[in-house]
């Protein structure tokens, strides 16, 4: 008897996955927990294995395509076993979703905003959306030709106006900018963001990272320096690992850390467990190995959820100063530059040194600027006193 199998929520709070490529084809067989399609999710490429042993007798989607939650995504039956989606058998753990007329909201929404008052505007007749189309695309709308019924301008009238004056094409993001966007526009819309900035002194740690250098013939990530120094920091301003819930402020009492990862799908911020427990050497080759699975794709969802407080090594990338977006159900987020040979005053004195630039940015409706500032101060104090 065919088994349908739906795609799970295989992340907190998924929605959707796109179908990288099916490993397993239609008339193929398949054994039980053999990997059977990849999917992209959030941030990360996994494999989903086949729920049973059997022959593949249907793709809910095929390769590139996204499916959501809960959507059929594969049919598993016997051997010369014919599939009627019609009369198709559930397996009972994922019942069908119930759709009623008051479930989408969003559509519901979308299409009022496509209702036409005339008081909204004068001139060319157009919609709302296609007008707010036509300003994002710098097209004057008594230019275009319409083409629509009753003289009205549509959005393809306006992408081929564009198109005219200045060629561009219209690429939908892929599942993890999509990810980043809407990560990324959740924290600056829901937290108030207060950035501080400074200098530390950088010729202490540079010099002990290469002593250990010359020791174990491996440079350490930047990052496990500075996750050594925060930690006793985080314990002493508990603030700064928190998060706010509601009315109440979540304050951590582990050290999850995480640390930003430039990929070429974009920016992932993958997480270092209980660094308060381990050696710097530990923290170091913890970061190599979860920034490589990043980059390669490898980083499961856990690997990048549940981070307390978040340092970016813009540095990395050639980056100075910056006004970091601090990541959903945390409070703040250290952003560490480039630290160049550049001209310095210490002691009254003019002279040339290597100084981190920091920017700290932090949720301001449970920090206040004098504890920003205190906290900075005590970051740079640390970073000064590596040894």
């Amino acid at each position: 008897m065919a088994l349908v199998f739906r795609l799970p929520d295989i992340g907190e709070g998924l929605t959707e996955a796109t179908v990288v490529r099916w490993i397993v084809a239609v008339g193929d067989s398949v054994a039980m927990d053999e990997p059977m399609v990849e999917v992209e999710t959030d941030k990360a490429v996994v494999e989903i294995p086949a729920p049973r042993a059997g022959v593949m007798l249907h793709h809910g989607v095929g390769a590139g395509e996204t499916i959501p939650v809960d959507d059929v995504l594969v049919v598993i039956g016997d051997s010369g076993e014919v599939w009627d989606p019609g009369t198709a058998p559930n397996d009972g753990a994922h019942p069908p979703p119930v759709r009623t007329e008051a479930a989408p909201i969003v559509g519901t929404l979308e299409e009022a905003e496509e209702v036409d008052d005339p008081r909204l505007h004068t001139g060319p007749e157009a919609l709302p959306l296609v007008r707010r189309l036509a300003a994002t695309l710098g097209v004057e709308l008594e230019s275009v030709t319409a083409s629509g019924a009753g003289g009205r301008i549509t959005r393809e009238d306006i992408e081929a106006a564009a198109q005219a004056t200045g060629p561009m094409e219209r690429v939908r993001m892929s599942p993890t900018r999509l990810a980043i966007s809407r990560n990324l526009s959740r924290s600056w819309q829901e937290i108030p963001h207060v950035t501080t900035y400074g200098e530390a002194k950088a010729e202490p740690l540079l010099a002990e990272r290469n002593r250990l250098k010359e020791d174990s013939g491996d440079a350490l990530p930047l990052e496990a320096f500075l996750m050594r120094t925060l930690v006793p920091l985080l314990g002493e301003h508990p603030e700064f690992n928190a998060a706010v819930d509601g009315e109440d402020v979540l304050y951590r009492k582990a050290y999850d850390i995480g640390f930003a990862v430039d990929t070429p799908s974009g920016l992932m911020v993958a997480v270092v467990r209980d660094v308060e427990e381990l050696s710097l050497e530990d923290i170091g080759a913890e970061i190599v190995r979860l920034a490589t699975a990043a980059r390669d794709r490898k980083i499961n969802a856990g690997e990048m959820r549940g981070a307390t407080f978040t340092v970016s090594n813009i540095g990395a990338v050639g980056g100075r100063y910056g006004t970091p977006i601090i990541p959903y159900g945390t409070s703040a987020i250290l952003s560490v530059g480039r630290a160049d040979v550049r001209p310095v005053v210490r002691d009254g004195e003019l002279g040339v040194g290597r100084e981190f630039p920091l920017s700290l940015s932090y949720d301001h409706r449970i920090i206040d600027g004098g504890k920003g500032r205190a906290f900075m101060d005590a970051v740079i104090a640390g970073i000064e006193s590596a040894s």
